[in-house]
């Protein structure tokens, strides 16, 4: 369903601002920053995320910047119309927030090389055009760790949105963090097939409690999945934000981005004529990603020494969740014992681990 875009604007003065791709414009006011949302802030995760993230650098920069947000934008051709309509009106700085305006956003890029476009998710590259991700998948390996010893049933759910690379290495995640503690863990995955529908958010969350499942996740954008959590009285995790109000007794902890960290990084090197157009994917080490806000009442001791053992060992840089040895469903290595998977490989990520019931959606 297509829904009214709402634009804010805010802020406003005299910087110039300079490109490392070359080109130096000097704005006759402060230059415009545009970011495009496929929901709105208040579905407490994806979008919300991401607009936290905005407010946090426009806090920072303050008249040095004027931001626009455009909301409910679909993965669509609809989609290349914004963005070409942010580039006409003169925003310096275009930033999409979801994957599927990737090919939408790069097209627009091409026909205005003096604007710097920012693509979430994504993986294609253009002069202008630059890539940009937080490594989830950390926090949900962490989240995982709770999880397994959590578990009574030993049977965890994921909702999950759809079958992309960054979900299925969510999943994938969540079940080596559990089976590292507890190797009885499986898990049980329904795909509903939208980033953002509570609806069936909800419907699968139940699914998987009445399948066994007492501990739950999801990579979708909304509450629903904690909230029936909490109704049904199993636990389950928050997801892209602090979702701990929307079901106090269940939540066990919520993975969440820190986009803020990014935007404030990237934009300051825009303003500074410094950009390189490089693809950035930053996660627990650089505080862009995290899982806060444990429940220390539902967390026995150990669970919560274990889970700060594991973020200490990611944060150093030195280990990351994909390290071998890891197996496939068919108990094949896929990694071997000291490999890692490349970002590349990752990026590729098109199999389940062991431990994941069912098969992968084509």
């Amino acid at each position: 369903m297509k829904r009214k875009m709402l634009t804010t604007l805010a802020g406003s003065a005299a910087l110039a601002l300079a490109f490392a791709f070359g080109a130096s414009v000097q704005a006759a006011g402060a230059p415009g920053v545009a970011f495009v949302y496929i929901g709105n802030p208040g579905d407490a995760g994806w979008t919300y995320a991401h607009d936290q993230g905005s407010k946090e650098v426009e806090a920072k920069e303050g008249s040095k910047i004027k931001v626009t947000r455009v909301e409910n934008v679909p993965e669509s051709a609809d989609s290349e119309r914004v963005f070409r309509d942010l580039a006409s009106k003169g925003n310096k700085v275009i930033i999409g927030t979801s994957f599927g305006y990737q090919d939408f956003e790069l097209k627009v890029a091409k026909d205005f090389p003096d604007t710097v476009f920012l693509h979430a998710t994504g993986f294609k590259k253009a002069p202008n055009f630059g890539t940009y991700d937080v490594r989830m998948y950390q926090g949900a390996y962490l989240a995982g760790v709770i999880a397994g010893y959590v578990t009574k049933t030993n049977t965890l759910g994921f909702v999950a949105s759809v079958p992309i690379p960054e979900v299925v290495r969510n999943i994938n995640a969540y079940t080596l963090g559990a089976r590292s503690v507890n190797p009885k863990v499986h898990t049980k995955v329904i795909w509903i097939n939208s980033w953002f529908d509570p609806g069936k958010e909800k419907q699968a969350a139940e699914t998987l409690i009445g399948q066994g499942a007492d501990v739950l996740l999801q990579n979708t954008d909304s509450s629903a999945t904690l909230a029936t959590a909490e109704a049904k009285k199993v636990h389950a995790f928050g997801w892209d934000s602090d979702m701990k109000k929307f079901g106090p007794s269940a939540h066990l902890g919520s993975v969440v981005g820190h986009w803020g960290v990014y935007y404030t990084a990237v934009l300051q090197q825009v303003l500074d004529g410094k950009w390189k157009n490089d693809p950035v994917w930053w996660g627990i080490p650089q505080k862009a990603v995290n899982l806060e806000d444990l429940n220390a009442a539902a967390i026995a001791p150990e669970g919560q020494k274990a889970v700060e053992a594991k973020r200490a060992q990611i944060a150093s840089g030195q280990w990351d969740v994909f390290t071998g040895p890891i197996k496939d469903q068919t108990g094949a290595v896929k990694v071997a014992a000291g490999k890692a998977l490349t970002d590349a490989e990752l990026q590729r990520l098109n199999w389940y681990v062991e431990g994941v019931d069912g098969t992968l959606p084509k």
